[in-house]
């Protein structure tokens, strides 16, 4: 996962922070992978298409913990 570092304020050091950054999301987006944070409320503005994983106990969308798929206004388990 791909979390930001501060931008330095030294003009001259962009460069260098920008190759850095560009290479560390190049190393958070290359992984085989989706891994998903566990999710203890509903997001705000939920899509078709979205998948969640709900923790079941502050969010459970009608089947406890899991992973969820929204389609047409709704969370669906996913098994």
């Amino acid at each position: 996962m791909y979390i930001p570092t501060q931008v330095p304020a030294d003009i001259k050091a962009l460069p260098q922070f920008l190759m850095q950054e560009l290479r560390r999301i190049s190393q958070g987006t290359a992984t085989p992978f989706v891994q998903l944070d566990r999710l203890h409320k509903a997001p705000d503005k939920p899509k078709d298409g979205m998948v969640a994983l709900a923790d079941g106990a502050d969010w459970n969308p009608g089947s406890g913990a899991g992973y969820y798929g929204y389609l047409a206004g709704s969370w669906h388990l996913l098994g």
